[in-house]
């Protein structure tokens, strides 16, 4: 029977997996090994500062022996979202680890390709000129001239398309900047003979690793198999289990519908997907499809600085001022603003986070029951780094001598776990572009070019 074995080291490239794990995973023969590398959602910062996910210490370790494996089984390796958020920045950025890795290591000759997805702005406003481009639900930004101007930077999700025409190159390593998650998984199926809903399917359940067994991780190792009529995951780590009910909830992870799915060009439907058990930890699923949508659109992601942060944390064990911390909080600001009068309140912020009591939900918070302490982080958001740190030191001293209606005694209303308490974090960046795009040709806006670096063309 005709089959084709992808190995997933991992959630996120850097976020490590057990060298047993990943042996065993070798030793079963793969035929590709695939690895995804971003996402967003770490936030916008990632892809506005232009700075990677992980550290590079943790890339370079598992680049190594992904890139290592892949050569001892001479199988293609590809890399999705590199960098993180898959910028040019972030390419580069990885490909000087891999270029470190190969001065170590002369044996490893891998013939690389680049797929770039930065897409230029001149680009952009011909489509919103021609009103080609719609905002996702989810944000609903608007998109202008202006907008883009002070964006770093706008790298788009490429689908399977541009990744294909590479494998047919014979590539040993791709690297992709930024792709819809499953896609380096699903193209390699696809460019196998392989059906394309089950191999979107299987990829969207490898992508995160580990994450669909019991105990779930994305610091694991994963397998999926590709058959005929349905595929097969299984995790390389003996401890952990796969069963119908873990895929089956991972199959709805981080979806706002429960069956339909949505990529670059396509509408996965898995309301008729089979989960069956297989063995102690193998899982077969059966009846995922895929339909085509018309226009083909790819997700456009970019992200601009809008202020500089300052924060502080501290602890509050006080029950009286626990009592009527939303108050003090208010009081400690309008003290701020008055002292501070020469600078536009509206140019700046001061927010509070009381965890233990709403910190997470706010007020969406049902419970209302406080602890015996709090850990108030106050934060200032401003157009300088300068402003927000004079504000939030002004926040912090006042609000640690705030002499609040019952109090008992002046020696200091907050406790402080860091020296210095204030951190200056530095620029903060929000989402400008988050927008769907449609395109005529799903390869053309997502060149491609061979690495001088890699092994011989």
């Amino acid at each position: 029977m005709k089959s084709f074995k992808i190995l997933s080291p991992c959630g996120i490239l850097g976020y490590g997996f057990p060298d047993t794990s990943f042996a065993a995973g070798l030793a079963d023969k793969p035929d590709a090994i695939v690895v995804d590398a971003g996402s967003t959602d770490a936030g916008p910062h990632k892809l506005g500062a232009k700075t990677a996910i992980v550290s590079r210490r943790a890339a370079k370790k598992d680049l190594k022996r992904i890139l290592e494996g892949g050569q001892s089984l001479h199988i293609p390796v590809l890399i999705g979202s590199a960098g993180g958020s898959g910028g040019k920045s972030h390419i580069e950025w990885t490909l000087d680890i891999i270029a470190e890795i190969l001065d170590e290591n002369r044996s490893l000759q891998p013939k690389t390709a680049l797929i770039w997805a930065d897409i230029p702005n001149e680009i952009i406003l011909e489509k919103l000129a021609k009103n080609q481009i719609t905002p996702l639900d989810a944000l609903y930004l608007p998109l202008d001239a202006q907008i883009l101007s002070q964006t770093t930077g706008v790298v788009a999700q490429m689908g399977i398309e541009p990744i294909m025409k590479v494998l047919e190159s014979g590539a040993d390593l791709i690297v992709c900047g930024r792709a819809y998650d499953p896609a380096p998984f699903a193209a390699v199926g696809i460019h196998a003979g392989f059906d394309p809903g089950l191999s979107y399917h299987m990829g969207k359940v490898l992508e995160c690793g580990a994450l669909c067994c019991n105990p779930g991780t994305t610091k694991d190792c994963m397998m999926g198999v590709l058959h005929e009529h349905d595929f097969e995951v299984y995790p390389c780590d003996p401890k952990r289990k796969c069963s119908t009910l873990s895929v089956a909830a991972h199959t709805f992870y981080e979806k706002d519908h429960p069956y339909l799915l949505h990529g670059p060009g396509i509408e996965m439907d898995l309301s008729q997907c089979v989960f069956t058990q297989v063995g102690e930890n193998r899982v077969q699923v059966s009846n995922s499809r895929l339909f085509p949508t018309d226009p083909y659109c790819i997700k456009l992601e970019g992200a601009r600085r809008v202020a500089y942060r300052s924060f502080v944390v501290a602890g509050v064990r006080d029950p009286i001022l626990i009592a009527m911390i939303e108050e003090v909080e208010g009081l400690v600001k309008e003290s701020v603003q008055e002292q501070y009068n020469d600078i536009d309140r509206d140019s700046y912020s001061i927010n509070f986070l009381n965890y233990g009591k709403n910190g997470v939900m706010g007020e969406l918070e049902p419970n209302n029951m406080a602890g015996h302490e709090l850990c108030v982080v106050f934060e200032v958001l401003a157009q300088t780094q300068d402003i927000a740190s004079s504000i939030c030191a002004s926040v912090r001293s006042t609000f640690m001598h705030y002499g609040y209606e019952g109090r008992k005694a002046t020696a200091g209303n907050l406790a402080f776990p860091f020296a210095p308490s204030d951190i200056n974090f530095g620029a903060v960046y929000e989402f400008s572009v988050y927008h769907l795009m449609e395109v005529s040709d799903p390869a053309e806006l997502f060149p491609w070019q061979w690495w001088e670096r890699g092994g011989k063309v």
